[in-house]
C-alpha cells in the first residue's frame, strides 16, 4: 500500500484520479465480460449485487465524502460548519436530479413504459446504458474530489483513503457491470455487445473523476462543498435508482441483505485502512 501511496503522490492529483478512476472502468469491464462465460443471472443474485452496490455508495457517501466535508469545514469556515455540506449535499442531489428529468433513460428492472427524463424513441438498449451511465457520475467524481482533497493535505483525507475509496466503487462495479451486461443479453442482444454496453457505461467515470480532481485540486475553499457534492448525488442515485430497482420482485429480502453486506464491507475498508 505504501508503494502505491507513493506512486500516486508523485503523480499529482489529476492524474492519480485519472489512473483510479481507469481501474473502476476496468472493473466494470471485467464484470460485464462475465457475459461470455455465463447464460444469464439469476434475478435473486441481481437484487442481492445490486444492493451490495447500494451500500457501498451509501457508506462511501459518509466516511469517505460527507464527514471529511464536515470535518474539514470546521477550519475553513469555523462559524458556519454546517454550511458547506448542506450546500454541497443539496447541490449534488439537484445536480442528479436535473440529470435525471432531462436525460432519458430507463432503469434495469423496468418496463419500457417507465422510461424516465425527456421522453426519446430510442432503442432499449441505449436508454438502458444512459440510465447506468448516470448512476456513475458520482462515483467518478467522488474519487477525483477526495484525490483533489488529499493532494490539499486535509487533515481527514489521505492518498490512502482515496485509494480505499476506489477499491471500493471498484468492488462494487464488478457485479454492477455484469448486472447491466446481462439483462442486455437476455433481451437478445449478442455477447459481444452486452459487454461493449456493459463496459460503456463506466466510461464516464474517468472524465468524472478529472474534472472532480481538477476542480478542488486548484480551490481551496471549494472543497467541502465538493466533498459534500458528492455524497449528494451519490445519495441521489442509490435512493432514485438502486434501491428501486432491487424492490421489484420477490427478493427483497435478498436485496436489503445485500445493501447491508455492502455498507459493513466499505465502512471496514474505510474506517480500517482509510
Amino acid at each position: 500500500m505504501e508503494s502505491i501511496e507513493s506512486f500516486l503522490k508523485e503523480l499529482g492529483p489529476v492524474y492519480a484520479a485519472l489512473l483510479a478512476t481507469v481501474f473502476t472502468w476496468f472493473v466494470t469491464a471485467s464484470g460485464a465480460a462475465m457475459v461470455f462465460f455465463f447464460k444469464d443471472l439469476n434475478r435473486a443474485w441481481q437484487d442481492i449485487m445490486l444492493g451490495f452496490t447500494g451500500g457501498v455508495m451509501l457508506a462511501a457517501s459518509f466516511w469517505s465524502l460527507l464527514n471529511p466535508a464536515i470535518e474539514y469545514s470546521a477550519e475553513l469556515y469555523p462559524n458556519m460548519v454546517w454550511m458547506p455540506a448542506a450546500v454541497g449535499f443539496l447541490a449534488g442531489s439537484l445536480f442528479i436530479f436535473g440529470l435525471d428529468k432531462l436525460a432519458p433513460h430507463l432503469h434495469i428492472n423496468f418496463s419500457e413504459s417507465e422510461q424516465e427524463g425527456v421522453k426519446a424513441h430510442w432503442h432499449r438498449t441505449t436508454l438502458l446504458v444512459l440510465a447506468i451511465t448516470i448512476h456513475n457520475i458520482p462515483e467518478g467524481l467522488a474519487v477525483g474530489v477526495l484525490f483533489g482533497a488529499a493532494a490539499h493535505g486535509v487533515e481527514h483525507v489521505s492518498i490512502t483513503s482515496a485509494i480505499v475509496l476506489a477499491f471500493g466503487i471498484g468492488l462494487q462495479n464488478f457485479p454492477e457491470g455484469f448486472a447491466v451486461a446481462m439483462p442486455l443479453r437476455r433481451m437478445g442482444v449478442s455477447r459481444l455487445k452486452s459487454f461493449w454496453y456493459g463496459q460503456l457505461s463506466a466510461v464516464v467515470e474517468p472524465v468524472a473523476g478529472v474534472l472532480g480532481a481538477v476542480a478542488v485540486a486548484y480551490i481551496r475553499p471549494a472543497l467541502p462543498f465538493a466533498l459534500a457534492f458528492a455524497a449528494g448525488a451519490m445519495i441521489y442515485v442509490v435512493v432514485e435508482e438502486v434501491i428501486p430497482e432491487t424492490q421489484r420482485d420477490k427478493y427483497t429480502d435478498l436485496a436489503v441483505l445485500g445493501l447491508i453486506a455492502g455498507f459493513v464491507v466499505m465502512m471496514v475498508l474505510d474506517v480500517a485502512l482509510g
